[in-house]
């Protein structure tokens, strides 16, 4: 097997082990110049044919991964969870707080007068 048949099998298999949408948190990156910091979670957007893995950082950063130099791992289904949860009560909390103002606006727009 030559060098490229070798490398397009692992980025086959980093491709099926990280598809679109799964969930990571960063250990160390090894860029000298901007690296993503420790803990940071992302979103794979894209494993490309050399098998780096183009992310969405939650920080809105959008710096690629390289499997073999940076340190990186998946998130468990339970971790993905409890985000999905918080997120649902960070909503709840924002949409409750906005109707609050909402009336507080809508009862100084009608001089007191409740609708």
């Amino acid at each position: 097997m030559n060098e490229y048949d070798r490398l397009s099998r692992q980025a086959k298999r980093i491709k099926e082990t990280y598809p679109t949408g799964t969930r990571i948190e960063l250990i160390s990156m090894e860029d000298p110049f901007a690296p993503i910091p420790s803990g940071t979670r992302g979103t794979v957007k894209v494993v490309d044919d050399i098998g780096q893995l183009h992310m969405h950082w939650d920080n809105g950063r959008s710096l690629a991964v390289v499997p073999g130099e940076d340190s990186f791992r998946k998130l468990t289904p339970e971790e993905i969870e409890a985000e999905n949860l918080v997120t649902v009560d960070e909503i709840q909390e924002n949409t409750d707080e906005d109707s609050i103002q909402t009336r507080e606006e809508e009862t100084q727009n009608f001089g007191g007068i409740q609708l």
